[in-house]
Parts: C-alpha cells; sequence; structure tokens
C-alpha cells in the first residue's frame, strides 16, 4: 500500500469536525499501557516486580498482525517474529522456557523448543494482559525465570446476550481474517463462544534477492516463497458464578499451518518439481501443522476470610514437519514426506491458598503439579520421545506495615524427574572397516533435580512517588530438547546437539523500580541485576555436521543488567507525547566464549512518540511513532554484526456509539471500533539480530498496513 492510499484511508477515517475532550482528574489512558492516577498508584503498590497491565482497548486499538507484536511496544518485551503470521514472546532477552505464557491460570504447555511456530492462542480470545518482567518462579515455578505473560480470557458476562464481530486484514502479506464472539448470562450461569479464521500469503521483504551459503536467491516481486498460511481458532465457556462459589469450563482448540522459506530449508529447492512462485497464497512443501486443544477448569471459593483457588488443565499439542523426501548424510532418501512429528500431552493442576491473618497479614500458599508425555515419528530425528514430572510448593506472606509502605517474601521447593527414551538412527552408518551400525543419537536417560527458590520485596510510596525493589532467586530445569537433542534444525540453519550432563539453571535477579506520576507527566525507570551462574545456551561452533553449523548446548556464568524506562506527558486534552526505551548488556563469565555476550542478544532501543485524540461522533486518535534500534556489535563468533535501524510507524482509531445503554431494556451499548497500525512506513531495509532469518540475509518485512473494523453488541 502507498503513502497515497494510506493517506486517503485516514482522511476517510477521521473526517469531519471535532469537539473538546473533557479531562479525567482521576485517570487518563496514556498511549502506551501506562494508566496514571490512583488506580496506578494502586497497581505499582500490589507488587514489587515490574509489571505492566494491558487492558483490552489497548489490544484493540494496537493490533498488528500477532499478539506478541501488539505487545511489542512495551519496554522490555519482543516479539521474535516467525515468517508472516506468527511470533514468539520475549521479555528482556529471555523466551522459549524462560519466560512463562499463562492463560487463566494455567501455564501454557505448546513446544517451547521450537523455534519456527507461534504460541498457538487465539489472540482475540484474549481480555487483557499482565506481563511481570523478571523472575517470578515462585508462584509458577520452572521457566519463569524471565518473566510471565499472564493472558486473561475468563470475563464473565453480565448481559442475557452481547457479542462482537472484526474484520480485519494486513498488507504486506495480505492477511485475511474474521473473529467473532457472542456471551450470555441468565442469573448465576453464563456462557462465552468465540472462533477466528484467518488466511495469508507470503509476504514481502525489501530487496529483490537474498544470500544463502554463496548463492544468490532471486526473489519474485520481493516476496519469501511459500511463507503463507492459515489458522483456525474456537473456544467454548461454561460457568456459574454465584456470591461465594465460582466455576467455569473453558474448551479451545488452536490450529495453524505455515510454509516454510522453501530456500531457508535447503538448497534442494532448486531440485524440486514444486513451482514456488506459481501463487503466493499456495502452501507448499516443506510446511508444518499445528494443533492445540486444551481443556481447562477454574474453580474459586470465597469464605468469611479463606480464599481458595484450583485449576485443572489437559493440553494436547500436536506438531508436524513436512518436507521432500531428501538424503542427508548416511540417510538414504526416505519414503514419504513427514519429516517430524511430536505429540505432547500436558497434565497441570494448581491449588492456592489465601488467607489474612489480622489486619496487616496476607499469607498465599499453594501446590503446582504437572506431567508431560511426548511421543516423535516421522524419519527426521531431532528431539527423543520423553516423560516430565513436577510437583512445586510454596507459601508467600505480605505484611502491611502502613498504606505507604509494604514488604513480601516467600519461599518454594520442587521437584521435577525427566526420562528421555534412546533413539537409534533407521539407517546404517559406517563405522570402519566396511563395518556399519544403527548410529544412537540419542541415550537412555533418567535425571531428578531439586530446587529451593525464594524471593523478597518492599514497596514504598511518598507523595508523587512509589518505590520499590524485588530480589529473588530462581532456577529452571534442563527441557529435552537440551539434554538429548541431536540433528538438524533446517528452519534455523544449524546442527543442534545436546548435553546429557546439564545442571539445574539458576538466576539470582535484582529488580528496582522508580514510579513518578502527577496525571500530566508519569516517569517510570525499571534497572534490574541479573547472574546465572550455570546459563544453559546453544554455543556456536567452527564445526559443521552434515552441511551445518554445529550449534551445542553448554552452561557458563553469565552476568546481565539493563533499564528500561518510560515517560508519558499528557500536554493538554488532545495531545500526549512518549519517550521510552531498553537497554540490556550480558557476558559470559566462564567457558569457551569468556567475555564475549550471548548470541543473538538485544541492542537497546528507543521509542519517540506523539498522539493526538479528540471526540466526534466517538473517541478519535491518531499518533505516530519512530521506533530507533541500535547496531549491535556484542557478538560471539562466528556470529555477524547487524547495523543500526529505524522507522517510522502510525496508530489511529475510532469508537463510534451506535446505540446507547437502556437502562430500561438493560441492553448493551453498541459501538463500532476502527483501528489502523502501519509499520516501517518509509519501507526501510534493515535486519533484526534477534532474528534467524537474518542468517540468511532476509531483511525484515517492509511496509505493513494493518486494518481492523469491528461490531461490539
Amino acid at each position: 500500500m502507498t503513502l497515497s492510499i494510506l493517506a486517503t484511508a485516514l482522511t476517510a477515517l477521521l473526517a469531519g469536525g471535532h469537539a473538546d475532550v473533557a479531562p479525567d482528574d482521576t485517570t487518563v489512558v496514556l498511549q502506551g499501557v501506562t494508566v496514571s492516577g490512583q488506580r496506578q498508584r494502586d497497581f505499582q503498590m500490589r507488587t514489587s516486580q515490574s509489571a505492566v497491565q494491558v487492558s483490552h482497548d489497548y489490544l484493540q486499538q494496537h493490533f498488528s498482525g500477532s499478539l506478541m507484536q501488539t505487545l511489542e511496544g512495551i519496554p522490555g518485551v519482543k516479539a521474535m517474529a516467525i515468517g508472516s503470521g506468527q511470533s514468539k514472546p520475549t521479555i528482556r532477552g529471555l523466551g522459549y522456557n524462560r519466560m512463562v505464557v499463562s492463560e487463566d491460570g494455567i501455564k501454557h504447555e505448546g513446544q517451547q523448543w521450537g523455534d519456527d511456530h507461534g504460541l498457538e492462542i487465539d489472540q482475540f480470545a484474549v481480555d487483557r494482559a499482565e506481563v511481570i518482567k523478571g523472575p517470578a518462579a515462585l508462584l509458577y515455578g520452572s521457566d519463569a525465570i524471565g518473566g510471565v505473560l499472564s493472558l486473561y480470557t475468563n470475563h464473565v458476562p453480565t448481559e442475557p446476550l452481547s457479542g462482537s464481530i472484526q474484520l480485519f486484514g494486513r498488507s504486506n502479506n495480505e492477511q485475511m481474517g474474521v473473529t467473532a464472539k457472542l456471551a450470555g448470562r441468565s442469573g448465576n450461569w453464563f456462557f462465552r463462544v468465540g472462533a477466528t479464521l484467518i488466511d495469508y500469503a507470503d509476504y514481502r521483504v525489501p530487496t529483490d534477492s537474498i544470500q544463502y551459503y554463496s548463492y544468490w536467491i532471486r526473489l519474485k516481486d520481493q516476496r519469501l516463497r511459500n511463507t503463507a498460511g492459515c489458522e483456525r481458532d474456537g473456544s467454548v465457556v461454561l460457568g456459574y458464578a454465584g456470591y461465594r462459589f465460582h466455576t467455569d469450563l473453558r474448551i479451545s482448540d488452536s490450529y495453524s499451518k505455515s510454509g516454510f522459506f522453501a530456500n531457508a530449508h535447503g538448497l534442494e529447492v532448486r531440485l524440486s518439481d514444486i513451482d514456488y512462485d506459481h501463487s503466493r497464497r499456495d502452501i507448499d512443501l516443506p510446511y508444518q501443522w499445528v494443533n492445540h486443544l486444551k481443556v481447562l477448569s477454574h474453580t474459586s471459593w470465597q469464605g468469611e476470610r479463606l480464599r481458595m483457588e484450583a485449576n485443572l488443565a489437559w493440553q494436547n499439542n500436536h506438531r508436524e514437519e513436512l518436507s521432500e523426501p531428501v538424503s542427508h548424510g548416511y540417510m538414504p532418501k526416505p519414503d514419504g514426506t513427514l519429516e517430524r512429528r511430536f505429540v505432547k500431552n500436558t497434565l497441570t493442576g494448581n491449588v492456592a491458598l489465601h488467607f489474612p491473618i489480622g489486619s496487616r497479614h496476607e499469607l498465599s500458599a499453594g501446590v503446582n503439579a504437572e506431567y508431560q508425555h511426548n511421543r516423535r515419528g516421522g524419519w527426521g530425528f531431532i528431539i527423543p520421545d520423553f516423560e516430565t514430572a513436577s510437583v512445586g510448593i510454596y507459601a508467600m506472606d505480605r505484611y502491611t506495615l502502613s498504606e505507604a509502605l509494604k514488604v513480601n517474601a516467600g519461599v518454594r521447593l520442587d521437584y521435577a524427574n525427566t526420562h528421555i527414551s534412546s533413539y537409534y538412527d533407521w539407517y546404517l552408518t559406517p563405522i570402519s572397516n566396511g563395518i556399519s551400525a544403527y548410529k544412537e543419537r540419542s541415550a537412555d536417560i533418567d535425571r531428578s533435580f531439586t530446587s529451593a527458590t525464594w524471593s523478597a520485596g518492599i514497596n514504598y510510596a511518598v507523595g508523587h512517588w512509589v518505590l520499590k525493589a524485588n530480589v529473588g532467586k530462581s532456577f529452571r530445569v534442563p527441557i529435552p530438547k537440551e539434554l538429548g537433542a541431536d540433528g538438524v534444525n533446517y528452519h534455523i540453519f544449524r546442527y543442534e546437539r545436546g548435553n546429557a550432563s546439564l545442571d539445574p539453571e539458576e538466576s539470582y535477579q535484582l529488580d528496582m523500580g522508580i514510579h513518578w506520576d502527577n496525571d500530566v507527566v508519569c516517569v517510570q525507570v525499571d534497572p534490574y541485576v541479573n547472574y546465572f551462574p550455570n546459563y544453559i545456551y546453544l554455543n556456536p561452533t567452527a564445526e559443521y555436521v552434515e552441511g551445518l553449523q554445529l550449534y551445542n548446548y553448554t552452561q557458563a556464568r553469565v552476568l546481565r543488567y539493563g533499564v528500561e524506562a518510560q515517560a508519558t506527558w499528557v500536554i493538554g486534552p488532545h495531545w500526549e507525547a512518549e519517550l521510552k526505551g531498553e537497554y540490556l548488556y550480558a557476558e559470559q563469565l566462564s567457558g569457551d566464549k569468556k567475555g564475549y555476550t550471548l548470541p543473538f542478544s538485544t541492542p537497546w532501543s528507543a521509542d519517540a512518540g506523539i498522539k493526538y485524540s479528540f471526540q466526534w461522533h466517538g473517541n478519535t486518535f491518531v499518533s505516530l511513532n519512530a521506533h530507533i534500534v541500535g547496531a549491535q556489535h556484542e557478538i560471539v563468533p562466528p556470529e555477524k554484526t547487524t547495523d543500526g535501524h529505524w522507522t517510522l510507524n502510525l496508530s489511529a482509531g475510532k469508537q463510534i456509539p451506535l446505540r446507547p445503554k437502556s437502562s430500561k431494556l438493560k441492553a448493551q451499548s453498541s459501538k463500532l471500533n476502527i483501528a489502523l497500525h502501519a509499520d516501517n512506513l518509509l519501507n526501510k531495509k534493515y535486519y533484526d539480530h534477534t532474528s534467524y532469518y537474518r542468517l540468511i540475509d532476509v531483511p525484515e518485512p517492509g511496509r505493513n498496513v494493518s486494518l481492523m473494523v469491528g461490531l461490539e453488541f
């Protein structure tokens, strides 16, 4: 879409006059996710960690293709793009199994070891979100070493019948989608149903060719061939909400299918009979499909003082990767196209108790248990079959010294057991003197892990200031991929090898927060220091196996520190300005790469934005944002450096009331929501240092305009 077309769309969206907006003396919704006034102060005093609340309105107004791209405006939060339709979350440079994604209190268990698929969560089913930056293992156990993304889809309807329908699209990959929700309540009983359909084509990049292993690959119409895909989501909720007792049952299913950039999967595409440029919406080999089925039950009971919560869930994650059969190394050409299959079943149970003691102590205690069962298939190998079982107990006390001073402390004990099954190649490999054998890729491994963690924090409020600090220890159990991987990962262009002797990863972190707010200016600064005695990571080597660079899982002492800062200024009833940024430094203190940073380390970044809001038949706003990213020269050889870049982005939105709420009929008000978001307006060519595609010279997507039109009733 050209700039002229964009300007025309904006003119149509914002046409008409405008009236003054009455200022709100207690709460001002800012451009990002910060809310000033008493509500923000109360939230800052609720936790000693760095936390951000994200409202449903923010998710709607900043729709940007995927859930993580929508949340990327939060300092410290980043989306690692995977193709054109999905992305993975990171918090302060830590992702995958170093951060927890929680949905309605249950840890979302997809296949976090995979670098090439998203969250398998319907982003349009999310009512609100909360981001906790920093260690949160006290409540969530293993994997919450870097933070938590909590998603909530459990809003209880208050009307007999309400709903919404939204149409949306993106220009770069010609995405088209529709999502609909319907909810209702009769007495104490309620229901919710929802469905989402998305389809997208190959996405465009601002270049005509890329270089892969010294081969120049031409791109037709600047599109990455075979990156099209689709997504199908559905959910249903049935529940009972009484005065003291609440229970609900949620069943959701998320299916996605997406192609792998054909040239990235291997140079074999030159010999393929598939015409990848025939259609930009085809999903040809190689491709993957993922289906995530989740059954979740949430129950709570409120007594005179005691409150109890229980969450139970079963999750089935089924993923298949298919490609044209090609021989590698000593492997003969296999039969069929099923390269890899992973089927993981997870059972989760959480029970928590909350009870005050007197007027100052608020005690919480709980137990978490989880069991995972994974089975593999296909002619390719990278991850073995495994089962893991874990259980953890915790206790936490929050003590109120005064309204202005609160402290908290807690302890946790965890036990986990992982069993990995042995695996032998299905073909013979020459050993010596004409002797061949079936090579063992994974040995039979049984490991148990025990860890004690703790956390302590303080919150202090005085005048316009809120000061807080949190110190704690977190841990992470090595995942089966880190213990037993041995194979080619074509999608990120490397050979990965596990290490069966890895110890549990530990982390000590100090987080601080400085918040100042006078309802006109709001400033938030969050520095942190993070020390790992035994950080687990994939270490790039100079060795090549089966034509790809070998990466070994290893451990090293690592020091990480950084800061996030955000300032907003309500200039007047219409204008609002925002400045935010983040910086992260990481250094290995031991091992072969002592003195170097970590692979794919996040460079510093900054954002400057201006927003204009006014009333014209409803709320309307337009905002312009400049996103600046620094060069990254701190690398791990043979990794390559990345130049800095900047992009210009635009957002606009309008909310049009269609029918006022009638107290006589108890009818819900209706409104039309329009949201427009444009990334990389100037169509700049740049590389994201955290993107695996930069390894094969693929730049980030070019200009991308997202439009959503929704009706709420």
